[in-house]
């Protein structure tokens, strides 16, 4: 079975998972990536922005592994599953914009908020401009789309904007899930991927 690795959401905030680990089989190897610079973790010279930010994030990935990631790490996640086919086998998505432009949707503007609440934090989240739509179709693994029906920043129809671009999408929708359902609603996360990694029992991690 490959490496779960799991990426946080423009907080950092790598014990957001640790609900979700805890109800996942011991024989599971997981691994969290924290961000330089974000909470407690600390810097690195060679990441000054989010291209750099992307780099480090896909440096970390060194076996076969399955991303699993939340809002803003999902744009790390498909970046690396576009730069590392080899390695990525698939991918878990929560909430997340995916790298598209979600300019036509009707999201809640979280940059302000954010900003208030982490003053200290890098500004990378924030001005981040990021388009890989055209890129989504390359992506022929086998990915998971989980959101949540009451999230205002990533509504249900960003998701399903996303099942349409990448060929081998599901989507499943949390019931009264907001943005940080996979937190909130770690049981029902829980049983969704470890349906979804049946599909990998061949795979040998290296």
């Amino acid at each position: 079975m490959p490496t779960l690795i799991f990426l946080p959401g423009a907080s950092g905030n790598t014990a957001f998972w640790n609900p979700l680990i805890q109800l996942l089989p011991d024989y599971m190897d997981t691994q969290v990536i924290a961000y330089p610079d974000f909470g407690d973790e600390p810097s690195q010279p060679s990441v000054v922005d989010f291209a750099s930010l992307s780099d480090y994030v896909l440096q970390q990935i060194q076996s076969e592994c399955i991303l699993i990631a939340q809002s803003m790490g999902g744009i790390f996640a498909v970046q690396a599953a576009l730069a590392r086919p080899d390695l990525v086998k698939g991918l878990v998505l929560l909430a997340t914009s995916g790298g598209i432009d979600l300019s036509g949707f009707q999201v809640q503007d979280w940059r302000s908020a954010y900003q208030q609440q982490y003053l200290h934090y890098p500004d990378w989240f924030v001005s981040a401009q990021i388009d890989l739509a055209p890129q989504l179709e390359k992506i022929n693994m086998p990915v998971m789309l989980l959101w949540g029906d009451q999230d205002p920043i990533s509504p249900v129809a960003v998701g399903q904007a996303l099942q349409h671009k990448l060929s081998q999408a599901e989507l499943h929708i949390i019931q009264g899930g907001d943005h940080a359902f996979a937190e909130q609603y770690a049981k029902d996360v829980a049983v969704h991927i470890q349906q979804y990694l049946t599909q990998f029992n061949g795979l040998v991690k290296i």
